[in-house]
């Protein structure tokens, strides 16, 4: 009966929002973007050896599909109004590396702006949205992140004079475009959190972002996911809550445990941002741990959230498919901390339940309410339990 009314809940999402692109990410998203580790130093070559990389390396069989080009693939417009690639960076085109990167059983994903110039200067898709979303179509493009920059003045980059009622329209804009090209493109929403995107993103992209961009740092990360808090009602089949891209590889690896688990818990997209192509064997293992990313694909795609903060030690939580639920045990101390599940803190009446620790691949037995793990510092432990 569970799974009936679970499988009834995946389908609301796409009920309620008619829109064409609701058929698409009913999972989140999982890939690899250029932006974390290379920003601007970007090439055809880059790109491709990444795409190999995803197949060589397991993560493609670990679920990792999209390989996002950042800003700086474009320089201006021709006489037509099209937009021009940077042929010294891609001498043979977007069409040509799409159709390199489809024949990998991947997909491609590019990026625009929804304002005057992309965030690097490059042109951007304000007033062009039609032109651009079908020659991304016409490239054979499956994914977009549509950033926010210079949105309201040419020469003003930050958030001068950005409101709801602008963001909305921008997206709108670009959303209504991408429909009408009949191609399936993921579109990613990326205001920064400005306008409250969770409020009207369902109605025009499969995902948005709820923060500024990430940083490989512990205070980055940790300040974006205390944001999420509260949002998880919005989130859902076809529609997510964007913390931004992942820093796994980029920090240490206790912390890229404790930021992959969370992430995942949050059913946010995994879009990894280090460089794949020379990562060591913890970081691969991290990214392709196939019971986490379980947890994030789940097709109930509920939002886990925080149940207990108390001494920088904290539980976060969410329910699965199957009748069982995830948590993470989160340690924010510098230093190791023993870390307590109650049933009763995640509102479970359960008198008994099983437990699996989902890093060490153990299934650790039975528990009577209470279940206490020793946690690193700065780490976290994840565990599932089913009665």
């Amino acid at each position: 009966m569970f799974k009936y009314w679970a499988l009834i809940f995946c389908l609301i999402p796409t009920l309620a929002f008619p829109n064409s692109l609701k058929h698409l990410a009913l999972t989140p998203p999982m890939g690899w973007n250029t932006w974390n580790t290379f920003k601007c130093n970007i090439d055809e070559k880059l790109i491709r050896e990444s795409a190999d990389v995803l197949v060589s390396s397991g993560m493609k069989d670990a679920g990792y599909e999209y390989v996002n080009i950042d800003d700086c693939w474009q320089l201006g417009r021709n006489e037509d109004g099209t937009i021009q690639v940077d042929t010294k960076r891609f001498p043979n085109g977007i069409k040509a590396l799409a159709d390199y990167i489809h024949s990998k059983g991947l997909k491609l994903g590019i990026y625009s702006s929804a304002g005057y110039k992309t965030c690097e200067g490059r042109a951007a898709s304000l007033n062009y949205e039609i032109i651009d979303a079908q020659t991304y179509a016409n490239w054979g493009v499956d994914y977009l992140k549509y950033d926010f920059c210079y949105a309201t003045r040419p020469n003003f980059k930050p958030p001068i004079g950005y409101s709801e009622e602008i963001a909305k329209s921008r997206y709108k804009a670009m959303s209504e475009a991408i429909d009408s090209t009949g191609r399936d493109i993921v579109f990613s929403i990326c205001s920064w959190g400005f306008g409250n995107p969770w409020k009207w993103g369902p109605d025009l992209g499969n995902l948005w972002r709820t923060t500024h961009d990430i940083k490989p740092s512990w205070g980055s990360w940790t300040r974006i996911l205390d944001k999420q808090v509260g949002l998880e009602k919005y989130a859902g089949p076809g529609h997510w809550n964007d913390p931004d891209m992942l820093i796994v590889g980029m920090i240490d690896k206790n912390e890229s445990i404790a930021h992959f688990s969370l992430w995942s818990l949050l059913s946010a997209p995994l879009i990894a941002g280090n460089d794949i192509r020379n990562m060591s064997p913890e970081t691969l293992e991290i990214l392709t741990n196939k019971e986490v990313i379980a947890v994030n694909q789940d097709p109930m795609g509920v939002q886990g959230t925080r149940y207990v903060k108390k001494g920088g030690k904290e539980v976060w939580a969410k329910p699965l498919y199957d009748g069982s639920w995830a948590v993470v045990l989160f340690n924010r101390n510098h230093l190791p901390r023993d870390i307590s599940l109650n049933l009763s803190d995640i509102k479970l009446n359960w008198e008994n339940a099983q437990i699996r620790d989902l890093w060490k691949k153990q299934n650790l037995g039975t528990f009577n309410k209470s279940f206490t793990t020793k946690v690193e510092g700065r780490s976290a432990v994840m565990v599932k339990i089913s009665k």
